[in-house]
């Protein structure tokens, strides 16, 4: 139970990270092309990692024991922030967003065909709700565009196969910070290639931007895999969607934008199907544990043998103490 309330803790630090580092990327977003953003903060962030390893003298420091399954975390990574970042070109952010939307129900067909986690028809319908929810929020969204479509529904399904491959990864290895560091490495390495076609000149302002969004990135994404080592994929999907609602709260207080009613109607139907499914895996890990207990009472007690004499001359195989004196005192009236 301790370890389900600290994925749920790193869940909900991670969204309140990457809703500032969003609101960074959207000032950043003005002035540069996201390849430079891309390419600083994930060399940044895959420096931190390598620091923290030094610091944290984990024994298999950033060494990782399933490198085809990170392989395919960090490729899809890429492909995800490159599909995004295309997307966002042909589509408004609110077509966009319908997309994202679908993330929890993509984590729940990824991890059945994946992991080979059995999700029942419960799971399913309080998924189908928080996807509700979140289309509640923004009405009237017409999505249009095959290009920009197809774009981001494939950076859709490369986020949630990076998800669903972090959990996958943990079952081998216990250091998180490799999760971290080899899919910001690989993203920093590739957009460091297209990086002299859109760089700009930074100025030292510009420079800490990037260095605090690198910050807010690394904290975020290691308390991701920290939580994904504790809660199923299609569990932390649905959380993970508390950042819109932390992003329409900083939209209110900081840019005076006033929310809709159908806003505030979607995030309780968003923070309703997130509290089913965090009560659903606290009740499976109970039924677990007492399954588990039942088991070892109901398994049968092995008597240790009786000790041996020095001189050998009994053995209790059965019997009592009194039986065996009994035993001892009729041998010996006989040899008399």
């Amino acid at each position: 139970m301790r370890l389900l309330a600290h994925g749920i803790l790193a869940v909900f630090a991670y969204t309140g990270l990457i809703a500032a580092a969003d609101g960074i990327t959207k000032f950043m977003a003005a002035g540069f092309a996201p390849a430079q953003l891309f390419a600083v903060s994930g060399l940044l962030v895959a420096g931190f990692c390598f620091a923290a390893s030094r610091v944290q003298g984990h024994p298999d420091r950033l060494r990782t024991r399933c490198p085809g399954g990170m392989a395919v975390r960090a490729g899809a990574t890429v492909l995800a922030c490159t599909c995004f970042y295309y997307a966002f070109r042909y589509l408004a952010l609110a077509e966009v967003f319908v997309f994202v939307a679908l993330m929890p129900l993509m984590a729940a067909l990824l991890s059945g065909l994946i992991l080979k986690e059995r999700i029942r028809p419960a799971v399913w319908l309080a998924l189908c709700v928080g996807v509700v929810g979140l289309l509640v929020m923004q009405p009237g969204v017409h999505v249009g565009g095959v290009r920009g479509s197809v774009l981001a529904m494939g950076g859709m399904s490369f986020g949630t196969l990076s998800i669903v491959m972090a959990r996958y990864v943990s079952r081998y290895d216990s250091n998180v910070l490799a999760q971290v560091f080899y899919p910001n490495l690989t993203l920093g390495l590739v957009m460091l290639c297209l990086l002299p076609f859109v760089w700009r000149p930074m100025t030292l302002l510009d420079c800490g931007w990037v260095v605090a969004y690198a910050v807010l990135l690394f904290g975020a994404r290691w308390l991701l895999v920290l939580a994904l080592r504790h809660l199923p994929a299609y569990t932390v999907a649905p959380l993970l969607n508390l950042q819109f609602v932390w992003m329409t709260l900083i939209g209110l207080v900081a840019f005076g934008e006033i929310p809709l009613v159908s806003t505030f109607l979607g995030m309780a139907v968003v923070a309703a199907s997130g509290v089913f499914l965090v009560w659903d895996q606290m009740q499976s890990a109970g039924a677990g544990r007492s399954a588990s207990s039942r088991e070892e009472s109901a398994a049968p007690q092995v008597l240790s043998p009786a000790p041996v004499s020095r001189r050998g001359r009994s053995r209790m195989r059965g019997g009592t103490p009194s039986d065996e004196m009994q035993t001892r005192r009729g041998a010996w009236r006989a040899g008399r």
